[in-house]
């Protein structure tokens, strides 16, 4: 475990090297994973994803947001461009300010990557993006779940009667639940964010896999995005919700670990086209 002092603020991060074949390989991206907002971490990608990741020969990178799990908890600065302004500063306190990155964004992650790469796209080569939350309608409902959840929260006896029963771990996520949603602006700036549109998808660059389950509300906007983005494939998982990094792991990690290996091939030659690795269903699997 290692703290790193980035944009002013104390994160939690974890690295995981590359295996030695491949780090000698010139221009690879590092991969940067990004969690889902509240109760999720940066554990939630260990296992499923970033240690075979790093044992397929990519540099990987994990590190709790800005509030979430072991990173630090500011009042304010939960809105996408704060998050942008972390990540870079974070990879430049890690020495890897000259590198490129390929970021795998999970849930509320993949909406803070796509973000990224809309900013800097310079820095960018690669976006993996499972369940991305991208319109209006799902910000207006996860506003409405979070501001419920703060209630229900607030003053609660739960995490003290959770560690009296020996539940260290869910009495320790309930307070931080409690902290984000009652003590932070984090809800406040989920509200004012505005929603992706055409335009946006039209400028991203890089090459891009979408992953969403098959009974998910989010599929028609993953469609949206893989139809107008230049270089993006949406792959959807029969049979399953919005949950895919839990409920999928070893078909998710056949396609993530192959997109990862496309991106980093064409990072390394400069050519930076799409790479068609989903299988995907119905319009925009795959385009242009």
């Amino acid at each position: 475990m290692a703290f790193v002092l980035a944009n002013a603020l104390r994160f939690h991060v974890q690295r995981l090297p590359a295996t030695a074949a491949a780090a000698s390989a010139p221009g690879r991206p590092v991969v940067v994973f990004l969690h889902g907002l509240v109760v999720d971490n940066l554990s939630s990608f260990y296992c499923p994803l970033a240690l075979p990741a790093a044992r397929a020969g990519h540099e990987v990178v994990l590190y709790d947001l800005r509030g979430h799990g072991r990173s630090e908890r500011p009042a304010t600065g939960y809105d996408s461009a704060a998050a942008v302004r972390d990540l870079v500063s974070l990879l430049g306190a890690l020495g890897l300010g000259h590198r490129r990155v390929h970021l795998v964004g999970n849930s509320h992650g993949g909406t803070l990557a796509l973000h990224t790469a809309l900013a800097r796209p310079d820095l960018v080569a690669g976006l993996t993006l499972l369940e991305p939350p991208l319109g209006g309608a799902w910000v207006e409902n996860m506003v409405d779940t979070l501001s419920a959840a703060a209630l229900s929260l607030e003053d609660s006896p739960v995490p003290a009667e959770l560690l009296s029963l020996r539940l260290r771990k869910a009495a320790n996520l309930t307070a931080i639940a409690d902290d984000l949603l009652n003590r932070t602006s984090l809800i406040d700036d989920m509200a004012a964010s505005l929603p992706f549109g055409p335009a946006d998808y039209a400028r991203l660059s890089c090459p891009a896999l979408i992953v969403c389950g098959e009974h998910s509300e989010l599929v028609p906007e993953a469609r949206e995005l893989a139809r107008h983005a230049p270089c993006a494939t949406i792959e959807i998982l029969p049979g399953l919700g919005h949950d895919v990094l839990k409920e999928s792991s070893g078909v998710l990690r056949k396609s993530v670990l192959a997109h990862l290996e496309a991106t980093a091939a064409a990072a390394a030659t400069g050519t930076g086209t799409g790479t068609g690795t989903g299988t995907g269903t119905g319009t925009g699997a795959l385009v242009r």
